[in-house]
C-alpha cells in the first residue's frame, strides 16, 4: 500500500526526541517503515534544523546530539522533497505555521502531524480539505493500516 503524504510538525519530532508520549515517537516510526510519507521544504527543514540547534532543549534528553541528528537524516531521508513556489498565506493563529499548510497543499497531503491543533483553525484549511490532527489522533484512525 503507497504511504500517506503527511506534513509532520517540529513539535512532533521534538516530542518524540523527548519522550512526550509513544504517539509522537509512533509517527515518526510510521514515516521512517514508509507507511507515512513525510512532506519537507525549505521552511520546514530550516525550522527542524533551528530547533536540533538548541542544546538548551535537550536536557532531558535520553539521546544524546550525534544521535538526535542520524535520527534526524534517517527521518530525512525518508521525506518527499518539495518546493514551494508560491506564498499563500491561510493566516492562521500562528504566522510561522502558514508554511505548514502551504507544504501540505504543495505536496496533496490531507493531514499536518501537530501537538498544536488549535493553532490550525480557519476556513482556509476547510477550503483545502487539510486537517490538522495529533499523532495520536492520526494513529488511531490508522490502527487497521499499522
Amino acid at each position: 500500500m503507497a504511504p500517506i503524504p503527511v506534513v509532520v510538525d517540529t513539535n512532533v519530532f521534538v516530542g518524540a526526541l523527548m519522550g512526550e508520549g509513544g504517539a509522537n515517537r509512533r509517527i515518526i516510526r510510521l514515516c521512517l517503515e514508509e507507511m507515512l510519507e513525510p512532506l519537507m521544504g525549505v521552511a520546514l527543514i530550516a525550522e527542524y534544523e533551528s530547533l536540533l540547534a538548541r542544546s538548551d532543549l535537550y536536557l532531558d534528553c535520553l539521546l544524546n546530539e550525534r544521535e538526535r541528528y542520524d535520527l534526524f537524516e534517517a527521518f530525512l531521508s525518508v521525506c518527499r522533497w518539495l518546493p514551494v513556489y508560491y506564498l499563500w498565506r491561510p493566516n492562521l493563529r500562528d504566522e510561522a505555521d502558514n508554511h505548514l499548510v502551504e507544504l501540505a497543499a504543495a505536496g496533496g497531503a490531507a493531514v499536518i502531524v501537530t501537538n498544536n491543533v488549535r493553532d490550525f483553525v480557519g476556513e482556509h484549511m476547510g477550503f483545502l480539505g487539510i486537517r490538522a490532527i495529533t499523532p495520536g489522533t492520526l494513529i488511531n484512525e490508522l490502527e487497521p493500516r499499522a
